[in-house]
């Protein structure tokens, strides 16, 4: 993925929550769940996208 690309998405991803957190009344804890998966998600989408994700799955701790 080009890094434009990435950084569009990263942009409109961005945007689209805090618009959701700005004019959709849930409530605090809903909203904290919701920017946590969003967080979590878009990290995982960045390591695929820069092809990081398999090092991460496959990291072992111990033997």
């Amino acid at each position: 993925m080009p890094l434009l690309n990435l950084v569009v998405m990263l942009i409109v991803v961005g945007v689209a929550l805090w618009l959701v957190n700005r004019y959709i009344p849930m409530a605090s804890s809903i909203k904290a769940i919701l920017n946590v998966v969003v967080v979590v998600a878009v990290g995982v989408f960045v390591l695929k996208a820069a092809g990081l994700w398999g090092d991460v799955t496959s990291f072992r701790i111990g033997h």
